[in-house]
């Protein structure tokens, strides 16, 4: 059985990569997001995304 997307679709749909402001997509487990540009990757904690750049982490 598919694991259900930890994020609603309506505020997934207009998350961008803080980086480059790519779309992002989930990774194979749906713990986290990867930008389909520059390959960065943001955990999602209790359904809350963390979107800090890499700088600031």
């Amino acid at each position: 059985m598919a694991k259900k997307d930890p994020i609603p679709a309506k505020l997934f749909n207009i998350l961008a990569c803080p980086v480059c402001k790519a779309d992002l997509k989930y990774n194979n487990s749906k713990t986290g997001l990867v930008c389909t540009k520059c390959q960065q990757e943001y955990p999602i904690k209790d359904g809350i995304p963390i979107l800090l750049p890499p700088d600031l982490k």
